[in-house]
């Protein structure tokens, strides 16, 4: 299954989303640990990104890293999140994104829970949950 890309300008990124949303998704800003809204949400459901509306994870991939963001151990189906090195702040650091908006979600750490171990740490501000019924 392809990816359907989304493209628009930064004007119509701004217009549709909150400024603090605009800062974490389109300038890979990061929201302050423990503050988002899904950090210790235990809902059922499908997380979706903010930009796009693509589906990204699932609850059931969801745990508590302790981390102070949502964590999940991988993506709900494998091409929705890509991910690429992040040079900034002076480390080396693989940064996740939606892969049809390019929305920054967070970053993808080697020390999560099997299946995977990997973290994917994500900002709240990046997602939004689709509760299940």
């Amino acid at each position: 299954m392809s990816v359907k890309k989304v493209v628009k300008s930064e004007e119509e990124w701004r217009a549709e989303l909150t400024s603090e949303q605009f800062e974490i998704s389109r300038n890979k800003g990061t929201e302050r640990a423990f503050s988002g809204e899904y950090n210790n949400c235990k809902d059922a459901g499908t997380y979706l990104c903010i930009g796009c509306g693509q589906e990204l994870f699932s609850s059931q991939s969801k745990y508590d890293s302790g981390s102070g963001w949502p964590s999940f151990f991988e993506p709900s189906k494998g091409e929705q999140v890509k991910t690429e090195t992040d040079a900034s702040h002076g480390m080396a650091r693989t940064e996740g994104m939606c892969s049809a908006c390019d929305g920054h979600l967070g970053h993808v750490f080697r020390d999560g829970p099997e299946p995977t171990g990997l973290r994917y740490c994500i900002n709240s501000v990046s997602i939004k949950l689709d509760k299940s019924d």
